[in-house]
């Protein structure tokens, strides 16, 4: 029997803040790809739409169930993602030196993204399950640690350096919600820090150049530099105001790279200005305490710490995006999200705000 209260609970305000995002994500492109209509530039912008109309479709069958039951779904979900991981390393689309596509007809998808949604399950799933009343030592977190260790070695290979270091990020951010113990946290930092030069020499010799023109911007201007500088020009030429939409010159005189991807803010920011670009993250920021607001109205463990999970990844793939295109940050390759174009990452941001949502439906229930 379908419950009333479903529907009396549903989150407006969570839709119209999807609504809003996606809106001035397809004006934005609609922008950055304007001058290349010649040579595919409309077909980026009508596969946005298409990816935003697929995303809200699986948005909304994400609220259709009871969210209790991923608990029981959330190890099988996680070694099926592991599956893929692995088998993309072995069958993957190769795409700028990297191997992360798994090709379905014509559909391709990034298994990294599921790895993403499954993660949050499968840690929220553990947490709920595993009591720790005043806080976790490093031998309680184990298990924990060999989950997020096994995607992260998977995805890095492909290589992919960017959502790698989203999805640690996001899973400590998790364990920091479920309370840690300082000293056990004070040694894991200790610890990370003391394999910092193995992972070092590990790198591809393109992102160890991207770290390096991080510190040394003016070291490659013309190549591992290139982008972030002409990022920060076409950022800083806007202004408060910025110069008007469809009338930013780096974006249309192309010296902005990955204008309708990695550096789509740059767009923004070039053509809005300081007040475009605040009102935009301001949009973020609201978003982002209204998912710990749910969190908070959640009436079981389990869902609370999927949503703080949830939350986690937003802030963290925000603040990554924010600090590359200004130069707070390497470039690592990772869109803003639910503005950059991308389908792989957009379904999968869609699928999470439906588990948001659908936290959020069902606050008055218990387990």
């Amino acid at each position: 029997m379908f419950d009333r209260r479903l529907v009396q609970n549903f989150d407006w305000i969570l839709l119209l803040l999807l609504l809003l995002l996606a809106g001035i994500s397809i004006l934005n492109l609609y922008s950055a790809t304007y001058t290349i209509r010649d040579v595919g530039g409309s077909q980026v912008f009508l596969k946005q739409i298409y990816w935003f109309l697929i995303g809200f479709s699986v948005f909304f069958v994400m609220t259709t169930f009871n969210y209790f039951a991923l608990e029981r779904l959330a190890y099988p979900a996680y070694i099926f993602t592991i599956a893929l991981l692995i088998f993309v390393l072995f069958v993957g689309k190769v795409t700028s030196g990297s191997q992360r596509w798994l090709s379905l007809g014509p559909v391709s998808f990034q298994p990294s993204e599921l790895a993403k949604i499954a993660m949050v399950i499968v840690l929220a799933k553990f947490f709920s399950e595993k009591r720790g009343y005043r806080g976790y030592r490093l031998r309680d977190l184990w298990q924990p640690f060999i989950l997020i260790a096994a995607p992260s070695v998977l995805i890095l290979k492909e290589p992919d350096l960017g959502t790698t270091l989203l999805l640690v990020a996001g899973s400590f951010s998790m364990i920091l919600f479920v309370k840690m113990y300082w000293k056990s946290l004070l040694i894991l930092v200790g610890s990370a820090a003391s394999v910092a030069p193995f992972i070092w020499f590990n790198l591809k010799e393109y992102q160890k150049m991207r770290i390096l023109t991080f510190i040394r911007p003016d070291m490659d201007p013309f190549g591992a530099g290139y982008h972030i500088n002409q990022s920060k020009i076409a950022i800083g030429s806007g202004l408060l105001w910025g110069k008007g939409f469809l009338h930013g010159t780096q974006t249309r005189l192309h010296f902005l790279p990955e204008q309708h991807t990695d550096f789509a803010l740059s767009v923004l920011a070039e053509e809005w200005g300081f007040a475009g670009t605040a009102f935009l993250l301001l949009l973020y920021l609201f978003l982002i305490l209204w998912g710990l607001n749910i969190a908070k109205a959640s009436k079981d463990k389990f869902g609370s710490i999927m949503a703080v999970g949830i939350v986690a990844f937003i802030f963290w793939q925000i603040v990554i995006n924010v600090g590359m295109v200004t130069g707070l940050l390497p470039v690592v390759g990772i869109p803003l999200l639910l503005f950059s174009y991308g389908g792989s990452s957009l379904i999968s941001t869609m699928a999470a705000m439906g588990l948001l949502m659908n936290i959020s439906m069902r606050r008055f229930m218990f387990q």
